[in-house]
């Protein structure tokens, strides 16, 4: 997934749901590992249930394609405290563009979802390298809230039909 715009990046964090934080943090650094590797990283979801945590990939032709197969994933979820979406993206800060691995996520009735993630570079040779740490990147979309403002088209809806997985050694509901 190349490209989707926060305008709203900043290094100030706002009060995160514990749950969500765990989930994007998880999921975040599982991308930025696979990123390092130099391997490539399909958009996912990762949906906290209980004790578990419930993976799930969303290879689409267009970004919309991927957002829509996130968000209906996340529809379709029964019983979940929170979830994240993650993919490879960018961030547009002060006239220019930085490549980040982002997640944004949302809890149940949680109002407007959150998006951290690793800004990185690329040198000529392709060796990566990342921030040190999260940046808090900007408020975003809460897939739980079912009063959704997207629209996606019904095809790209229909075609999130695979199975998650449940990852294991993810984060637990007592850690």
């Amino acid at each position: 997934m190349a490209d989707r715009t926060v305008e709203s990046y900043t290094k100030e964090t706002p009060d995160i749901p514990e749950e969500l934080e765990r989930v994007l943090v998880y999921i975040l650094n599982e991308a930025r590992d696979k990123v390092a590797a130099g391997e490539e990283l399909a958009p996912f979801t990762a949906l906290a249930i209980k004790d578990k945590l419930f993976i799930e990939s969303h290879p689409a032709d267009t970004i919309e394609g991927c957002f829509a197969a996130a968000e209906h994933t996340v529809h379709q979820a029964n019983g979940a405290d929170a979830y994240g979406f993650c993919y490879d993206g960018y961030v547009e800060v002060d006239d220019k563009t930085l490549d980040a691995v982002i997640a944004e996520g949302g809890i149940p009735g949680g109002g407007s979802g959150h998006a951290i993630g690793y800004v990185y570079e690329v040198d000529s040779a392709g060796a990566v390298s990342f921030e040190s740490e999260p940046t808090y990147i900007g408020t975003a979309p809460n897939f739980m809230i079912h009063a959704s403002a997207h629209a996606w088209p019904v095809e790209y809806a229909e075609s999130a039909g695979e199975t998650p997985d449940q990852t294991e050694g993810a984060p637990s509901a007592e850690e």
